[in-house]
């Protein structure tokens, strides 16, 4: 069972501390994407959140449900326009099923981290193909992990460091394993918070899928369709059913 890091004031603040992947720049290519490869099928987006993607991808006219484990989330995007419409299953996107099939099921912002397993990963991939119809795509985007920032004998690397918030990734390279920390001041108050990660690279992802009955149709360096590269900080892979 995978634990809840987004209950209580992480859920209320979500949005807020998130607000840049809220930019319409960053949003709206996303959902185009993802609007395409839906074609006139359902769309089931795994950790659906607040609704960051699902509900421009809704207001496309795409129909579109979703599985989220924290209820909190799920509170925040209740009170959303348009949120209260959409089918949502409480449960981890491990193993959770949703009646029906889906032309596209997708899975953002490096969320396959939170399974901090092989097994659940695998278990994802497996759980994406039972919910797809023949020829729908599973989509993930996830960051490369930055292990050549590490010297010998160096765990951490900080990844933000502004008057507010302090952000330090701590790797744990024998087991694939990486700790986000986030020192944030909140209302004049130090606030920490710690979200574990398992982190893997795109080969290992394709093995999953193939295990799965998937195969890899496409990946880029992002949303636009850039070409993906050994330069390349994250990747949005396509694979079919």
């Amino acid at each position: 069972m995978t634990h809840d890091y987004f209950g209580g004031s992480v859920a209320e603040r979500y949005d807020e501390t998130s607000a840049a992947m809220f930019a319409a720049e960053v949003v709206d290519p996303v959902v185009d994407v993802l609007t395409e490869l839906a074609g006139s099928g359902r769309a089931l987006e795994f950790a659906i959140g607040t609704g960051r993607i699902a509900l421009p991808l809704a207001a496309r006219g795409v129909d579109v449900a979703g599985i989220e484990l924290s209820p909190d989330m799920v509170a925040q995007l209740r009170a959303k326009d348009g949120g209260a419409e959409l089918k949502v299953a409480l449960g981890s996107f491990a193993d959770t099923r949703v009646d029906g099939q889906f032309s596209l099921v997708y899975l953002v912002f490096n969320t396959i981290g939170n399974l901090t397993s092989q097994a659940l990963q695998v278990a994802c991939f497996r759980n994406a193909a039972a919910h797809l119809a023949p020829g729908g795509t599973f989509v993930i985007e996830v960051g490369i992990p930055d292990l050549r920032l590490l010297p010998p004998g160096q765990t951490g690397v900080v990844f933000a460091m502004d008057d507010n918030h302090w952000g330090l990734d701590e790797y744990d390279v024998a087991n694939q394993g990486l700790i986000s920390h986030h020192f944030e001041r909140v209302d004049g108050v130090l606030q920490r918070n710690s979200l574990p990660f398992r982190y893997a690279f795109p080969a290992e992802f394709d093995l999953m899928a193939q295990l799965a009955g998937l195969t890899l149709q496409d990946r880029w360096s992002d949303w636009d369709r850039t070409e993906f590269t050994s330069e390349s900080s994250k990747h949005v892979s396509v694979w079919v059913k």
